[in-house]
């Protein structure tokens, strides 16, 4: 189990958040003409783009840095080794908790069907392509990712960009369907109280230990809440919790943070306190889950 660290000071300064509205998703609508697009911004931390939706899919993948997409029922926070899939019609936000290189790829589904192959049989019923979900970016997706034309509607790529663009769009749609999903979203409540209490775990997981802690934060009892994780979430606090911290040591290894001072800083009294936590996570030691981060 985790120590409890030593509280933060109340005087500490929280920077003020920048917030944006969506990054022109309608200059680069995907069509059955060109079903795959993708678009380029580089935001600094705590960026935070305002919550919206598309009409198509979406992989949002970071090149640099780290973000933290949130939507209605859970929150995901990746770094360049992992990207997020938004279907169609989800509601969502992107938080920046490290200067990030954001490369959005928007994919168009036909009707019916949700999914990466839209054209393929596998994807009519869509499955767990109809959920937001964290998956593992290969070697050549992320080349694949960073070949695509970038240019907004308006601009279009000259004519041997856009035959490269035809190229490349089948291949990666292709990668995306093969990538592996990763155990790393953060399931968010309905009840507004619970849910003000998991955010505040979010921004600041070590800030309290004990469910007794936080539930006096948000003015109510330690059973109540209890009671509220179950019944909304299907889960206990501490089993919720353990996934923020897995959320938050994956983030600082992607800045090559070694695991002595992650496990210390999550508030773990030893690594191996810290190590046993990620195996009943992910059922794979940190060195093995954390090799690509």
């Amino acid at each position: 189990m985790p120590r409890r660290p030593s509280p933060p000071p109340k005087a500490r300064a929280t920077p003020a958040a920048t917030r944006v509205g969506p990054l022109t998703p309608h200059l680069f609508t995907p069509t059955a003409e060109r079903p795959l697009r993708a678009k380029r911004h580089t935001l600094a931390t705590d960026s935070r783009v305002e919550p919206h939706s598309h009409a198509w899919a979406q992989l949002a993948w970071s090149a640099t840095g780290v973000m933290r997409l949130t939507a209605a029922r859970g929150t995901y926070l990746v770094p360049p080794s992992r990207a997020v899939w938004v279907p169609p019609g989800v509601e969502h936000a992107i938080t920046v908790v490290e200067t990030a290189e954001l490369r959005t790829l928007y994919l168009h589904q036909r009707p019916g069907r949700c999914g990466p192959g839209c054209g393929a049989r596998a994807d009519a019923a869509g499955g767990d392509w109809r959920h937001c979900r964290v998956l593992e970016v290969s070697e050549l997706l992320r080349a694949l990712l960073l070949a695509l034309p970038t240019a907004p509607d308006g601009e279009p790529p000259g004519a041997d960009a856009l035959a490269r663009e035809k190229l490349i769009a089948p291949l990666l749609a292709d990668e995306l369907k093969r990538a592996a999903p990763v155990p790393l979203g953060v399931a968010l409540p309905q009840d507004k109280r619970l849910r003000t209490l998991c955010e505040a775990v979010l921004d600041d997981p070590t800030r309290h230990d004990t469910l007794a802690d936080w539930s006096r934060d948000v003015g109510a009892s330690e059973r109540t809440v209890a009671r509220l994780f179950r019944q909304d979430l299907g889960t206990s606090f501490v089993q919720w919790r353990q996934q923020v911290l897995l959320a938050r040591a994956l983030s600082l290894a992607a800045r090559g943070t070694p695991m002595g001072q992650i496990a210390s800083e999550l508030g773990y009294a030893s690594p191996s306190a810290f190590s046993a936590m990620v195996r009943r996570s992910v059922g794979a030691p940190p060195s093995r889950f954390f090799a690509s981060a």
